[in-house]
C-alpha cells in the first residue's frame, strides 16, 4: 500500500464549499443516510465546541470508478455535481454537515417534514452548551422567523444555514445582530431603563464575541481525512471499506473510565460483573454505562460522556457560579466515595427496573415491553431523589414522576440521543417536586397532543408508543379469555385479536399488526381459543360457555368497548368491519390515556375514579354557568381573581409555544384556568351574587357544598384516598350541584 493513502485536513469553510460544489459522492454499497435529527444536532455541538469528530476516508475518484460503484451525490444535494472524492468512511457526518449548513429543501429520510438547525447564542455565550443547540420542523411559523433577521436577533437564534450561504451573508448577519442590540441599548437608555440597557449592552458584547468564535470555527476548525490514491483497484478499495466496518470496535465511555480508574486501585469491570445479575432483567449492552450516568445525574445533574470524567476520584471540575466567578470542585473525593456512589446507583437502577416491570405499577412485564431502555438512568435518579424528600412530600413526588414518565413515553421523548434530555428533565422534575407552579411544558403538551397519536401505525413492538399501550393494557388488569383470571405476566405476549393470517390477505399496509389489533394473551389462549379464526367464530363459543355479560366484561378489561365487541361479532366480517373495529378501539384507548394517565386516575380505586370524573364534570358545568350568567364578559370578574388567572395563562403560554394566547382572551378561554375556589369567589362576590342567587339560594348553603366538594377533590388528587365521611359528603355535594345546575339549564 506504498503511497496508496495520504493524510490531510481541510477547514470547515472549505468542507462546506466542497459539499456545495458536489465534490463528494457516495458509492452504492454504502448504507443509506440513517442519522436522526438529534444526531445532526449533536454533531453541530461537537463542531462548535471544537471537538474532534473523527477522520474521513476518501478515495480520489475518476469517471470509470464513479460509474463502476454507481456513485450518487450526498443526500439532498441539488444542482450539477463535480465529483472528486468517493466517500468510504464518513458519509453520515458529511451528509449531516450538508443538511445543517446548506439546508436543502428536503425532509430527512423517513420524516415528513424538513428540519432546520440553529444555536441559541445567548445560551451558548453563557456556556449552557447542553441547551444551546436545537432543531425544529420548518413550519410556516418558523419559515417566517428564518425570513426575518430581526426575529432571529431578538430571540438570539443563529441558523446554521447562514454559514452555508454564499457571499457576505455570515458577516452581515453577525454585524446585524450586534447592531440590533446596540440599538436596543440606546432605546433603553433614552427611556432611562438602566436594567434593560445593561442587558442589551451585554447581548451586543456577546454578539461581537460570538462573531469572533464563528470566524475561528469556520476558518480554523480542521476536519482530517485520509485520501486513497485514485489508481487503486476497485476490489482493493471495497476490501478496505469492509475491514473498516467489520473490525472496528468502539471504545465506549465505560472502557475509558475503567482504564483511568485502574491506576487508582479500582477494578470497575469487576464491580460491573458483581452488579450485573441484579440488573439482568433488562436486556441492554449499555447497563454498565447507565450506572455511571445515574452516579453523575445524582451528583451533578448531567450525564453526557464529558461529565462522567468528573466522577474520577480527586478529579477537579471547573464550575462557573451564577455571578460569573469560576472555581473548581471535586465531586468524588476518593475511591471509597466512588464505591459508595456506585452502590447507590446500582440500588437505584435495581429499584427502577423492579417498579417499571411491576404489573400494577408501570406494566412493562418484560424487557421487550419496556418503552425505553434509555430512560432508565434519569428515571432511577429521580426515584432515588424522591426518596430523600420529607415523607409527607413523597407521595406527590411519585405522582409527578409517574405523569412525567407517561408523557415521555407517548411523546417519544427518549427515542434518540438522550443525555441532554435526561439532564434537563432531572432538573425540571426536581423543581416540580418542590413547586407545583414549576410544571414542565412536557406535561400540558402531553394533554394537548395525545389525541393526535395515530395508533394504527404502531405496528412494531419495541417502539415507545406500542409498548406504552401494551403496558397500559397490563395495568388495566386485562383478564384471560379462557379463565377470566389475570394471568401470570411471564406468560403474556401481544397476540392478534383478528388473526394475522386473515389480515395479510384482506388488509393493506400491515395494519393487522397494529397495537390496535393486539392485546395481552397467553399462548394457551391464542392456541386454544383464537386458533387463527375470526372473532365471529371464537367469541360465540366463549359466550356459549360463559355467558355474554361475562365475555363482554372480560374483553372490556382489554379496552374492547361494547361497540367494538359488536363489530367483532359481525358476520360476514370484512375489511370495512376491521377498520371500524380499530377506529373504535383507538377511541377507547385514547380515552383511557386521558382518564388514567393525563387525569392521573390510574392508581385510584374504581369508585374514586368515578367520583373524580364526576367532580371534574361539576367544575366544567360551573364554568359554563359562570360564562352564561356573565354573558361571556370577563370584565365583570373580580380583578384580583382575573389577575391570578391571567398570570397563570401567561406562564402556560410561555412554557408551551403551541398554545394560542388569543384563544384565552375571552371569558370561555380564561375559565379553563379557574380552579374550584376561584369559581366560588366569582359566584359569591358582592357585585355578582345577585345574578347567581336565583340559582344557588344562599351563600351559606353554597359555601358548605363547595367545602364538601373541595375536600373530596383534594383528598383524591393529593392523598389518593379519602375517608368514608369525606366520600359520602362529597357524593352529596356532587348530587346537589348536579341537580341545581341541571335545573337551571332546563329553565
Amino acid at each position: 500500500m506504498r503511497d496508496a493513502q495520504k493524510p490531510d485536513h481541510l477547514s470547515l469553510n472549505t468542507l462546506v464549499s466542497w459539499l456545495r460544489e458536489g465534490r463528494f459522492v457516495i458509492p452504492d454499497f454504502q448504507r443509506e443516510f440513517e442519522w436522526k435529527p438529534w444526531d445532526i444536532r449533536e454533531l453541530m455541538r461537537s463542531i462548535f465546541l471544537d471537538y474532534y469528530i473523527g477522520s474521513l476516508l476518501l478515495w480520489k475518484g475518476k469517471p470509470e470508478n464513479f460509474e463502476a460503484l454507481s456513485c450518487e451525490g450526498v443526500y439532498g444535494h441539488k444542482g450539477s455535481e463535480k465529483p472528486e472524492y468517493i466517500v468510504l468512511d464518513g458519509q453520515q457526518r458529511l451528509t449531516a454537515i450538508y443538511y445543517a449548513f446548506l439546508a436543502p429543501d428536503i425532509p430527512l429520510p423517513n420524516r415528513s417534514n424538513r428540519f432546520f438547525y440553529f444555536v441559541d447564542v445567548k445560551k451558548f455565550m453563557a456556556e449552557e452548551y447542553d441547551e444551546a443547540f436545537g432543531y425544529e420542523w420548518l413550519t410556516r411559523r418558523w419559515a417566517k422567523v428564518l425570513a426575518n433577521k430581526e426575529a432571529q436577533y431578538s430571540t438570539h437564534m443563529f441558523p446554521f444555514s447562514v454559514i452555508g450561504a454564499t457571499g457576505w451573508e455570515l458577516p452581515n448577519w453577525v454585524q446585524g445582530y450586534e447592531g440590533f442590540w446596540k440599538r436596543k441599548a440606546a432605546e433603553a437608555e433614552a427611556a432611562e431603563d438602566a436594567e434593560a440597557a445593561a442587558e442589551a449592552h451585554n447581548h451586543a458584547k456577546n454578539a461581537s464575541d460570538f462573531g469572533v468564535h464563528l470566524q475561528g470555527i469556520t476558518g480554523q476548525y480542521q476536519i482530517s481525512y485520509n485520501e486513497l490514491n485514485k489508481d487503486l483497484e476497485v476490489d482493493k478499495v471495497c476490501d478496505i471499506f469492509t475491514q473498516i466496518n467489520s473490525r472496528g470496535v468502539r471504545l465506549d465511555v465505560f472502557d475509558l473510565v475503567n482504564a483511568l480508574l485502574k491506576p487508582k486501585g479500582l477494578q470497575l469491570k469487576q464491580m460491573w460483573r458483581d452488579a450485573a445479575p441484579r440488573l439482568s432483567d433488562v436486556d441492554t449492552e449499555k447497563m454498565n454505562v447507565y450506572i455511571l450516568q445515574v452516579m453523575s445525574i445524582l451528583r451533578q445533574s448531567y450525564c453526557s460522556p464529558k461529565y462522567l470524567y468528573f466522577l474520577l476520584p480527586g478529579q477537579e471540575k471547573p464550575v462557573r457560579d451564577p455571578d460569573g466567578t469560576r472555581r473548581k470542585e471535586i465531586l468524588v473525593s476518593d475511591i471509597v466515595v466512588f464505591e459508595a456512589r456506585w452502590k447507590e446507583a446500582v440500588d437505584a437502577l435495581a429499584d427502577a427496573i423492579k417498579v417499571l416491570m411491576h404489573p400494577q405499577e408501570y406494566g412493562a412485564v418484560s424487557s421487550s415491553f419496556l418503552p425505553y431502555v434509555s430512560i432508565l438512568p434519569v428515571f432511577a435518579a429521580l426515584r432515588a431523589h424522591a426518596k430523600t424528600l420529607p415523607p409527607a412530600r413523597q407521595l406527590d413526588a411519585r405522582r409527578k414522576l409517574r405523569h412525567w414518565y407517561w408523557a415521555s413515553v407517548f411523546n417519544n421523548r427518549y427515542s434518540g440521543s438522550v443525555e441532554s434530555t435526561s439532564a434537563r428533565d432531572f432538573l425540571d422534575i426536581k423543581a416540580w417536586f418542590d413547586d407545583d407552579a414549576a410544571e414542565p411544558s412536557l406535561i400540558p403538551e402531553f394533554a394537548q397532543r395525545f389525541r393526535n397519536l395515530d395508533l394504527r401505525k404502531e405496528v412494531k413492538r419495541g417502539t415507545s408508543v406500542y409498548n406504552g399501550i401494551f403496558n397500559l393494557l397490563v395495568l388495566q388488569g386485562a383478564r384471560d379469555w379462557m379463565t377470566g383470571d389475570v394471568p401470570q405476566h411471564g406468560d403474556l405476549d401481544d397476540h392478534h385479536i383478528v388473526p394475522d393470517s386473515w389480515g395479510k390477505k384482506h388488509i393493506k399496509g400491515g395494519l393487522a399488526g397494529s397495537i390496535l389489533n393486539r392485546t395481552p394473551l397467553t399462548a394457551d389462549t391464542n392456541r386454544n381459543v383464537i386458533k387463527a379464526r375470526l372473532p365471529n367464530e371464537y367469541l360465540p363459543e366463549l359466550i356459549a360457555q360463559s355467558g355474554e355479560a361475562t365475555v363482554r366484561g372480560i374483553l372490556e378489561s382489554h379496552f374492547i368497548s361494547p361497540t367494538a365487541f359488536d363489530i367483532l361479532l359481525r358476520d360476514p366480517f370484512g375489511p370495512d368491519d376491521f377498520d371500524a373495529f380499530i377506529a373504535e378501539r383507538q377511541r377507547t384507548l385514547q380515552d383511557a390515556i386521558e382518564n388514567l394517565l393525563i387525569k392521573e386516575r390510574l392508581d385510584l380505586s374504581p369508585r374514586l375514579r368515578e367520583l373524580d370524573t364526576a367532580t371534574e364534570q361539576i367544575e366544567l358545568n360551573l364554568r359554563k354557568a359562570v360564562e352564561t350568567t356573565l354573558g361571556g364578559d370577563h370584565n365583570d370578574v373580580p380583578p384580583h381573581v382575573l389577575q391570578k388567572v391571567d398570570e397563570r395563562i401567561a406562564r402556560a403560554v410561555k412554557k408551551n409555544a403551541s398554545l394560542d394566547a388569543e384563544s384565552y382572551q375571552n371569558l370561555a378561554g380564561k375559565l379553563e384556568y379557574f380552579d374550584l375556589r376561584e369559581l366560588q369567589e366569582v359566584i359569591t362576590s358582592k357585585a355578582l351574587w345577585p345574578r347567581f342567587e336565583p340559582r344557588f339560594s344562599t351563600k351559606e348553603a353554597l359555601a358548605a357544598e363547595f367545602d364538601q366538594l373541595a375536600e373530596l377533590r383534594n383528598g383524591i388528587r393529593h392523598s389518593r384516598a379519602v375517608s368514608e365521611i369525606v366520600r359520602k359528603r362529597g357524593e352529596a355535594a356532587i348530587l346537589w350541584f348536579d341537580q341545581v345546575l341541571k335545573k337551571q339549564t332546563a329553565q
